[in-house]
């Protein structure tokens, strides 16, 4: 998530102060993504250093009011054509938790698996809840909550692929009975011994 970003976006539309922003974020988003204002201000500070933002004024109850500049148009501009790229998200902390459980004797996988599915699906079915109830208007809010719908079910169907992988490598298949070897020719002639006789019937002279 890039709090950067989302700031410069919002004071693309007008100078505001911290706790604003603060509000408008957690608005855009739902608060899904919540911050503190020290997350805001510390934010501003580096992005006044960087020449994006400048101070604009007080009001009368002294807070401070920063406006965007050239630049920091400039790079909001380049945040919206770049895609996000991978590499830089946040490392997936139930991918690392799974990959590091099926190495650790003595945890059950499946029991982490089939706990976290549990989660994931009251949490899509919160956020399908939501997304009834959001207003039609709120398209910010809309996407918001779909992108985390789409996240979830990827994630289930993720959990399903994983179980189903631990079950096949759980089945132990059973042990292949020797094929019987035919003995050398001699060695069969020896263990049959010798012919036994029987009755000749001889034909009508």
């Amino acid at each position: 998530m890039s709090i950067k970003h989302g700031l410069l976006a919002l004071l693309d539309q007008g100078p505001r102060y911290g706790y604003q922003l603060r509000a408008e974020f957690e608005s855009r988003t739902g608060s899904t993504w919540p911050l503190n204002v020290g997350q805001v201000y510390t934010t501003l500070g580096r992005l006044d250093r960087d020449g994006l933002v400048v101070p604009d004024g007080e009001d009368g109850e002294g807070h401070v009011f920063y406006r965007i500049t050239g630049e920091g148009r400039r790079e909001l501009q380049e945040w919206f054509e770049e895609p996000v790229s991978r590499a830089g998200r946040p490392r997936d902390e139930l991918a690392i938790k799974l990959a590091m459980a099926v190495a650790v004797p003595g945890v059950d996988v499946t029991a982490v698996v089939q706990t976290q599915r549990a989660h994931t699906l009251r949490a899509l079915q919160d956020y399908t809840r939501l997304k009834v109830r959001a207003a039609e208007d709120d398209l910010a809010w809309q996407l918001v909550l779909e992108s985390l719908v789409f996240q979830a079910e990827a994630e289930v169907r993720w959990l399903d692929h994983c179980e189903a992988r631990l079950a096949r490598r759980d089945v132990v298949p059973p042990a292949a009975e020797p094929l019987p070897t035919a003995p050398p020719p001699g060695e069969a002639a020896a263990q049959d011994g010798p012919p036994k006789r029987g009755r000749i019937r001889r034909g009508k002279r």
